[in-house]
């Protein structure tokens, strides 16, 4: 069994990733403000480097199936850094649900066992959301991606 040992740096790291989500839905509540955006990201990012490790974090950014997901991600937070939010916000949504989209079965059995809410998720409305979303990701996923020769040196298909 593996065991996930809770040093400061972790707890830290957790509580800037918590910031960033909130200060990114506080952005998008007060329309699309580019403060908070740019806030969010900036935390999000920290608190993930913090959490995982840096080299776990740029090995996890640099992986050559995770390219579509991070250029996207980046080319968005430039785009709220700049002043287009609504734009930045699309493609980071898209990069985030490309790059996070394994990780979507593992979260939804962890949401299962929480005792009141996991009821409400097994209820079949939910779950055939859930199945769209999954579906959706699924789909996302495997868009083909124009060749970037720059970033590696062969040409796939994200869908294997």
């Amino acid at each position: 069994m593996v065991s996930f040992e809770m040093n400061d740096m972790k707890k830290i790291g957790l509580g800037l990733t918590g910031f960033g989500v909130f200060f990114s839905f506080l952005g998008i509540i007060f329309f699309f403000d580019k403060g908070f955006l740019a806030m969010g990201n900036i935390l999000f990012i920290s608190g993930l480097m913090l959490t995982i490790g840096l080299k776990s974090t740029m090995q996890f950014f640099m992986k050559p199936k995770n390219y579509k997901g991070t250029i996207s991600f980046g080319v968005g937070f430039l785009l709220v850094l700049i002043g287009w939010p609504v734009f930045g916000m699309i493609l980071e949504s898209y990069g985030f649900i490309v790059l996070f989209s394994g990780f979507w079965p593992t979260l939804a059995v962890f949401l299962q066992r929480i005792p009141v809410f996991g009821w409400i998720i097994q209820q079949p409305f939910v779950t055939s959301v859930s199945y769209f979303f999954y579906l959706l990701t699924s789909f996302l996923h495997c868009l083909p991606l124009q060749k970037i020769e720059y970033l590696y040196a062969f040409s796939s298909v994200c869908c294997i």
